[in-house]
This record gives C-alpha cells, sequence and structure tokens, in this order.
C-alpha cells in the first residue's frame, strides 16, 4: 500500500520538492489527517459503482482516498501550480481525471454526460475552499445535476447554517435555498489543527442527500426564492416590515401583501426565521396569485 499524502510529513515533502506557497485568495489549507478523509469517503458511501466530482483537490490528499473505492473521480482545480504536483501524487490511479478550471464556470452537465455515463450514481464529495462555499454548493443544486448527494468539507458555522431548523439564529435564506433541493445534515466535525496551514475556524462535514422533488411544490420557485431572501434582508425586521421594503415595488404592494398574509393566516409581525419552508411557499403561491391578478 502507498504511503498517504495527507501525513504531515508526506505533505512537507511534497510542498518542498515543489516549492509550493499557500494562496490566502483560493482559500487553500490541506488536510493532514488520512482518518479524516477516510471518514468523508465513509459518509459519501463511496464504492465502485459511483462516479465522484471533486473541487480543489489540492496536493490529491482527498483524491487519493476517493480514488481507491470509486469507479471514477473528476477533479476541478483552479491552481496552475498545483497540476504538476497532482499529476505525481495520483499518477497510481488510471480512474483520476484532473481538470484545469475554475468549477463555478464549468459546465458541469457537459462534464457528468463525458465522464460518468458508465457511472450508477454520481457524488460530489470535496474539502471547499471557505470563501465560495456558498455559490459552489448553489451551482450544484441550481444546475440540476444528476447527483445523489454532495459531502464537503466547510467552515463549521456554514454548515450550521445549512442544516438549520426555524427560529433558531443559524436559519436563513441559506437554509431555505439548500433544504428545498436536499436532505442536510451535519454528520461530523473537524478541528482546525488537522489541516497546514491552520484556518482559524473549525470545519464540518456536511451530507447533503438530493430529493427526488424539492421539499415544497410551488408554483414559481424564482418568485418563491425572492420572497425568502427578502424576509430574511434584516433579520430584525418584522416579515411585513422585510416584504414591503425588499421587494421589488413593495411599497406600492403594501396593501396586497398585508391581504395575502391574513388570507394564508401567516402574522406579518412574525420575523422570518420562525416561518417553515411550507409557510413560505404558501405565502409564495398565494402572493404570486394577488399580484397576478392586481
Amino acid at each position: 500500500m502507498m504511503k498517504d499524502i495527507a501525513t504531515p510529513v508526506r505533505t512537507r515533502e511534497i510542498l518542498e520538492k515543489y516549492g509550493f506557497s499557500f494562496k490566502k485568495s483560493l482559500g487553500q489549507n490541506f488536510l493532514i489527517e488520512p482518518n479524516v478523509l477516510t471518514r468523508i469517503v465513509d459518509h459519501a458511501n463511496v464504492s465502485e459503482k459511483t462516479g465522484v466530482i471533486e473541487i480543489g483537490p489540492g496536493i490529491g490528499a482527498l483524491t487519493e482516498q476517493l480514488a481507491r473505492r470509486a469507479k471514477k473521480v473528476v477533479a476541478f482545480e483552479i491552481d496552475s501550480r498545483l497540476l504538476p504536483i497532482l499529476n505525481e501524487t495520483l499518477a497510481p490511479y488510471a480512474n483520476v481525471s484532473i481538470i484545469h478550471q475554475d468549477v463555478l464556470e464549468a459546465n458541469l452537465q457537459e462534464a457528468v454526460k463525458e465522464h460518468f455515463s458508465d457511472c450508477e450514481e454520481i457524488m460530489v464529495v470535496a474539502n471547499l475552499p471557505y470563501y465560495v462555499t456558498t455559490p459552489i454548493i448553489m451551482k450544484l443544486l441550481e444546475d440540476k445535476l444528476p447527483l445523489k448527494g454532495i459531502v464537503v468539507m466547510l467552515q463549521k458555522e456554514v454548515a450550521e447554517r445549512i442544516s438549520a431548523k426555524p427560529s433558531t439564529k443559524e436559519y436563513g435564506s441559506l437554509s431555505i435555498a439548500v433544504q428545498y433541493y436536499t436532505d442536510a445534515k451535519t454528520v461530523m466535525t473537524v478541528p482546525k489543527t488537522v489541516f497546514v496551514p491552520q484556518p482559524n475556524v473549525d470545519s464540518a462535514i456536511i451530507r447533503l442527500l438530493v430529493r427526488d422533488q424539492p421539499i415544497v411544490k410551488v408554483k414559481n420557485e424564482t418568485f418563491f426564492f425572492e420572497i425568502v431572501r427578502a424576509s430574511f434582508a434584516q433579520r430584525r425586521k418584522t416579515l411585513l416590515n422585510n416584504l414591503v421594503h425588499f421587494l421589488p415595488n413593495g411599497k406600492e404592494l403594501k396593501p396586497i401583501i398585508e391581504e395575502t398574509l391574513a388570507q394564508v393566516e401567516i402574522d406579518g409581525k412574525r420575523r422570518g426565521e420562525s416561518l417553515s419552508i411550507d409557510e413560505f411557499a404558501k405565502l409564495s403561491d398565494a402572493l404570486d396569485y394577488m399580484l397576478n391578478k392586481a
């Protein structure tokens, strides 16, 4: 068995050999604890029938663990300085492809067709750079990829926001956006001490299992998310206040908004964080209907 990449000694050897220096702007923090990596792969249930998309493979520490179990791994790396390193560290694994591209600009539908046609299921498994966690997760979900799920390491605070329940301080538009598409669960926390360089905060691994259908059925998805964003625009404001101030033409629409809230029996004095996803769906459908009728 080859030596794991993700040990302090091997990581240091690789970085020194290539004279690699970390770029803060790319949020580069490499894991140096193989046990954490194997647990990520366990939580993702990766097997020989799984195709895996990885984002930000770094020097290949997680990629290697995935390659040992998956049918195929396709990793997107934005930093050209890492390409020669990955060529060397992942040379033993014929089932790995590295794509030098920003995943946010990638055509993931095409990548899936090209690389995973012979895989029974597709998972995204990654140690995400903190600064682009939310845009990456939202792209993966909004691109409507045929994913079974997403298992990613991210900032602990963001994981708590994603899996939050109503009436908690963590619950917000991100919780609703992700839970609309997936069943979200934080499966483990990871101390900052197992990274190099060490980040300022602890991390967590979150597992998002993609739903066959969104958790609620809404007539107008774009408007639903507009209502959600407006409702959380200023957390201390009431629902009515936020909708009036942050929906387009909200001030002129105030009477219609008030009438709709009364109709669906949601008190406008409540705060957005107290509403369940079902209540947001009910409100958005009713308000959409009233505005189209007006």
